[in-house]
C-alpha cells in the first residue's frame, strides 16, 4: 500500500511539474516592439475612431502617408464643436426632435433661431 502511495505522489509531482514547464515558455512575439509602420497603423486606427466608410478610408490613407496633423486638428475641432453645441442645447432645455434639429444645424455651423 505504501508503495502505491509513493508512486501516486511521484506521478502527481511529475504531472504538476510538466504543466508548470508547459505554461511558462516566453513568447518572443509578445515582447517584441512594434515596427514604425505598425505603430503608425495603431496610432492612425486610434485617431480614426468614430469615422466610417469612405471618410475612414480617406483618413487612414492620409494618416498612413504622414498627413495626419491636419486631420487630427479637425477631429479636435469637431470634438470641441460637439461639446459646445451639446452645452447650448442643454442650456436651452431642448429635447427630442427640437434637440436633434438644433444639434444638426449647430454642428454644421448654421445659425439657428432657437
Amino acid at each position: 500500500m505504501s508503495l502505491s502511495l509513493r508512486l501516486l505522489a511521484v506521478s502527481a509531482a511529475f504531472a504538476f511539474a510538466g504543466t508548470a514547464f508547459a505554461a511558462s515558455p516566453a513568447t518572443p512575439a509578445a515582447t517584441k516592439p512594434h515596427t514604425a509602420q505598425q505603430q503608425r497603423m495603431i496610432d492612425c486606427n486610434h485617431q480614426a475612431t468614430g469615422k466610417k466608410g469612405a471618410e475612414r478610408k480617406a483618413f487612414m490613407s492620409s494618416c498612413l502617408k504622414g498627413h495626419a496633423s491636419a486631420s487630427a486638428a479637425t477631429g479636435t475641432t469637431q470634438r470641441t464643436k460637439m461639446k459646445s453645441c451639446n452645452a447650448d442645447a442643454t442650456s436651452k432645455a431642448l429635447k427630442g426632435a427640437d434637440r436633434k434639429a438644433f444639434m444638426s444645424s449647430c454642428l454644421k455651423g448654421e445659425a439657428t433661431a432657437h
